[in-house]
């Protein structure tokens, strides 16, 4: 039989029976409900007020800092990419000279073999002349003694090449193993860049998500220029100046992706590299190298052709092209197009070529 909670019958002696409540005391127990109604609920225990929408404007800047942050990330994986294919040339070119050392190595045993096979014949119990008559080819036999006699100095020389092969290839295989290991490291470094870079755009997407059609419109549209300043007098261009922002010109409405070289999409630092290409001047792969990679210009004698960085951390370069203004891929989810050369404020600029 179920006890139902109170003492059992056949429960010690000894054991203090329960206390009983009176049938007329006031219940302890308070409904939360009853709490609800009375407005006694604790301030954590309400429902939080929804946070209010950000404006566009908010959502705008956001998504300018958000693609800013990209930017800068993609120029991160644009050297990262190119320290890998480095990498992996280095890695080839070495591979290719490991199997030249070991071709030169196998070559040099095999004739240290045939040394001694011709020394062990030449060393048998038969004299010269027996062996001479013996010998189905007389010729053979004489051309025989005749290397046998020249050994000792050609198996030294042979020696020494065997050595020499032997360390090449050991120490060809060693350079080779840590530049696998350089390569690998590249890749992850790859690897990371892409999903900081896609960690960035996704948040931005999100946002944008969030908007009517109208609003991700607004917020897409060309901003006023950020910087300020004097326009640039514009002196003639030089010929390889005029040859890159005719190409630039030419490039006018395709996307901007990240890491992209062209021909159908390009990032920023890709474009100016691409179009200096096309006029015969190789540069660097990044907005870092390529500021770095030509003589500085004051903004003020800037002249068509000329690179122009912006941010502080130099992650966005356009190609000026006269009268204030550059072409430029600006940001994912825009196309190549010109802009005022003011578009934001200056770092610096350089005069490749």
């Amino acid at each position: 039989m179920h006890s139902y909670g109170f003492p059992s019958l056949h429960s010690s002696p000894h054991r203090k029976p329960r206390a009983r409540r009176h049938p007329h005391a006031p219940a302890a127990v308070v409904t939360t409900a009853a709490l609800s109604s009375l407005g006694l609920l604790l301030p954590h225990q309400a429902s939080a007020a929804p946070a209010p929408r950000p404006s566009v404007e908010e959502v705008r800047a956001r998504v300018d800092e958000l693609h800013r942050q990209a930017g800068t990330a993609t120029q991160a994986y644009d050297a990262a990419a190119e320290r890998t294919e480095r990498q992996r040339a280095l890695l080839s070119a070495l591979m290719d000279q490991v199997a030249a050392t070991t071709q030169k190595l196998n070559e040099t045993r095999r004739l240290l073999g045939s040394y001694a096979a011709d020394r062990y014949r030449g060393a048998g119990p038969l004299g010269g002349t027996a062996t001479l008559f013996l010998a189905e080819d007389p010729q053979a036999f004489f051309t025989r003694a005749h290397l046998l006699n020249r050994l000792d100095g050609r198996e030294d020389a042979q020696l020494a090449r065997y050595t020499q092969a032997r360390a090449e290839t050991a120490s060809k295989r060693r350079e080779a193993a840590k530049v696998a290991l350089d390569l690998e490291a590249a890749q992850e470094e790859l690897r990371a860049r892409k999903q900081e870079v896609q960690g960035r755009l996704s948040e931005a997407n999100t946002l944008l998500a969030k908007l009517t059609a109208a609003q991700r419109a607004q917020v897409a549209g060309v901003r006023a220029p950020a910087g300020s300043g004097d326009l640039p007098a514009d002196s003639p261009a030089s010929v390889a100046g005029a040859k890159a922002v005719a190409f630039a010109r030419a490039q006018l409405g395709k996307p901007y992706v990240w890491g992209a070289t062209g021909p159908n999409s390009y990032d920023c630092s890709g474009l100016t590299q691409a179009a200096w290409r096309a006029a015969g001047v190789t540069l660097p792969r990044t907005t870092w190298d390529q500021a770095e990679a030509a003589p500085r210009i004051a903004t003020k004698d800037l002249r068509p052709g000329d690179l122009v960085f912006f941010y502080g951390d130099i992650s966005h370069v356009g190609i000026y092209i006269g009268g204030g203004r550059m072409i430029h891929a600006p940001r994912p989810g825009a196309y190549v197009r010109e802009d005022s050369v003011f578009y934001q404020p200056v770092h610096s600029s350089v005069r490749p070529g």
